[in-house]
């Protein structure tokens, strides 16, 4: 694991934000941000329910709202995630290159994190408490919106 940078917890604090934003909507609460020189560029959640939306989890979203990029501010990026990137979230990652993701927690999914590492990405699990506590909220109190994506 790398250190984590000083501005990590504020930059974490929105992409929760975005999660949170995310649930009272009636969503999956996971959100995520897109940090460039110190200055979120895009910050997205999960709106799969929200918009019917088989692609917008809450990475994808945040690249979506960056909208276009050269492609040196995505190698210059950090993507905060609020949970652990899954497949195609994962692909995004590598497809423009962002060299750095922070990841709220992976306890509740284990997302590529080891494809990720094998190909130069640099992570850093928080191991978030408010994280944890809304991923686990929500699998309890939504095991079917869970299910038809990335739960079992």
């Amino acid at each position: 694991m790398n250190e984590p940078h000083p501005s990590d917890e504020r930059f974490m604090q929105a992409a929760i934000d975005e999660a949170q934003a995310g649930a009272d909507e009636g969503g999956i609460p996971i959100g995520s941000v897109l940090v460039h020189d110190g200055r979120i560029i895009g910050r997205g959640r999960n709106r799969r329910g929200q918009q019917g939306s088989s692609v917008l989890h809450g990475e994808m979203d945040a690249l979506e709202n960056a909208g276009r990029q050269p492609a040196r501010v995505y190698r210059e990026s950090t993507l905060y995630t609020t949970l652990s990137p899954c497949p195609m979230c994962s692909g995004a990652i590598l497809l423009y290159g962002i060299p750095r993701v922070v990841i709220g927690e992976n306890r509740s999914f284990m997302g590529e994190e080891a494809l990720l590492k094998s190909r130069g990405v640099a992570l850093e699990v928080l191991d978030d408490p408010d994280c944890i506590a809304m991923m686990e909220r929500f699998m309890r109190e939504s095991p079917e919106l869970w299910n038809e994506d990335i739960g079992e």
